[in-house]
């Protein structure tokens, strides 16, 4: 564990294992403790995984403005900068998604291979963006004026995470812990900086692609198991995993698959060394 200084926040920062690097890029309410289930599935990679603004152990920012996906983009730059990452593979899960899907279209040449889990290349319509951006306001309200219980018990009721009732007990009272973890003034800045609805769509820009990508999703969440065949769609490069019995979050529901799948496409773009012996 570490912390990096950029651009006046400091990032707080994981790093597993000896190899190839791969970034990885939790979600809404997330921190670094997503990945680590996955320490022992990729080694022989260096992993990198990255509390993002308003989550885990990174400081939050005085001005709004740096909560910006266009500024962690550039955060994310000077990160890798900082780390003597020239070129990386990134993972990035739902908001650590699209956050990766901009980095790759802001610095193609840094970016080896792309895994996008359950992310969305924009909302194309204005009217649906302006409509999210209030849904975004009103749970960021909620967030300042009820604290952070009251709002976990509204966002974990959302249809989104229907799925997540099968997981076992223990893992959905650590997956709740991790939420009630977070800070209502950090998931506030999160939700106005970087909301589905605060940026423009770009779902037309992904035919510039020249690294491969692999666009996983649950084969019981369609909305996003159809998002990910539209970027396929325009994608040079891309491979598709729907992964049955999972919804929004397949990293949680099935983790062997994504572990697998992840690892698959990895060892096809890049195969590891042989170690020395």
């Amino acid at each position: 564990m570490t912390s990096v200084a950029v651009r006046g926040v400091r990032y707080h920062v994981a790093r597993w294992g000896a190899g190839p690097p791969l970034v990885l890029l939790h979600g809404f309410t997330g921190s670094v403790e997503t990945w680590r289930p996955f320490r022992k599935a990729w080694r022989g990679r260096q992993l990198i995984a990255i509390d993002l603004i308003g989550h885990g152990r990174t400081t939050l920012p005085r001005d709004p403005e740096r909560a910006t996906m266009a500024s962690s983009v550039r955060d994310l730059a000077a990160l890798l900068d900082a780390l003597g990452i020239a070129r990386a593979a990134v993972l990035g899960y739902s908001m650590g998604g699209r956050l990766a899907l901009r980095f790759a279209l802001a610095f193609p040449h840094r970016v080896s291979a792309l895994i996008l889990e359950s992310a969305s290349p924009g909302i194309a319509s204005a009217q649906e963006r302006q409509e999210r951006l209030a849904a975004d306001e009103q749970r960021a309200r909620l967030l300042e004026r009820d604290g952070i219980a009251a709002f976990v018990e509204q966002w974990e009721a959302l249809p989104l995470w229907a799925s997540q009732a099968r997981l076992p007990p223990a893992v959905r009272a650590r997956l709740r812990q991790q939420r009630l973890a977070c800070s209502a003034e950090g998931l506030a800045l999160s939700l106005r900086g970087m909301g589905a609805g605060a940026e423009e769509p770009v779902l037309d820009c992904l035919v510039t692609f020249a690294m491969p990508v692999l666009l996983i999703a649950g084969a019981e969440d369609p909305k996003y198991v159809a998002l990910a065949q539209a970027m396929a769609d325009r994608l040079p490069k891309s491979d598709i995993a729907i992964l049955p019995g999972a919804g929004h979050a397949t990293h949680l529901e099935q983790p062997a698959q994504f572990a697998a799948v992840v690892d698959r496409f990895l060892r096809s773009a890049f195969p590891l060394e042989p170690p020395v012996r």
